[in-house]
């Protein structure tokens, strides 16, 4: 890898944090740049999530005061972020190369179409208040964080603005806080057991970090029914791309 294949990752770096704090699709512009350096797909994954550890770092520290006073709930939130992590990375090491990527085009799709017609649903059903819907969506999109993740925050959101009584804002902080998690405990077993790219890993964690910091600033001032929108159309977007 050159220096300017490693100037090229930061830059990477850093709108995959923004984009993947704004949108929840941090995925679609680091895993393509990690490809584009020349990592085959197995290392650039694994390289991409544990990059993708300073994005949840980067935007944690500049909105940790939407995390207070959540008390226990967020503790056992964190717990089973970290326990999809561990799964989804042991899913990835060990599963047939393809296992999920069937499957994650049509999840980020409904995901995607849910939060376009969310203030529908909102409106005529409530919200989906049981309560083991939460905990266990959460353990899942972590597994699926941990194995891959394109479009994990989209899932998230969709989930917590469908089932929750969040804001747009404060589901997007708990998304990075708990994919973050999710991803950190993947990263440690990648580190230990795949063909984690260390060089490339760094440039992008540095971007990643920057940009993660950058995100909640920038989703503060946009109204929250536009960026609604604009994640489910760019959801939409990204499952087409998975498809292909």
């Amino acid at each position: 890898m050159t220096v300017l294949d490693f100037f090229l990752l930061v830059v990477a770096g850093f709108f995959t944090g923004l984009i993947g704090f704004v949108t929840g699709m941090a995925s679609i512009v680091s895993y393509p740049a990690l490809l584009a350096v020349g990592l085959p797909p197995v290392t650039a994954n694994v390289t991409n999530t544990v990059a993708m550890v300073a994005v949840g770092v980067g935007a944690t520290a500049n909105s940790g005061r939407e995390l207070t006073g959540r008390g226990r709930t967020l503790v056992w939130w964190a717990g089973l972020s970290a326990l999809g992590g561990l799964l989804g990375a042991l899913a990835l090491l060990v599963a047939p190369e393809g296992t999920f990527e069937v499957v994650v085009p049509f999840l980020v799709a409904a995901a995607s179409i849910a939060l376009l017609v969310q203030p529908v649903v909102r409106k005529h059903v409530g919200e989906l208040s049981a309560p083991w819907i939460v905990p266990l969506g959460i353990l899942l999109i972590s597994v699926y964080g941990g194995y891959f993740g394109a479009g994990a925050g989209v899932i998230y959101l969709s989930m917590m603005l469908l089932c929750t009584s969040e804001s747009v804002w404060s589901a997007s902080v708990l998304k990075s806080f708990l994919l973050g998690i999710a991803n950190l405990v993947a990263a440690l077993g990648f580190a230990m057991f795949g063909p984690v790219h260390w060089f490339a890993a760094l440039g992008l964690a540095m971007g990643a970090l920057v940009g993660g910091w950058c995100g909640p600033p920038v989703v503060k001032v946009i109204p929250p029914n536009l960026l609604r929108v604009t994640v489910g159309v760019l959801g939409l977007g990204l499952a087409v791309y998975l498809a292909r």
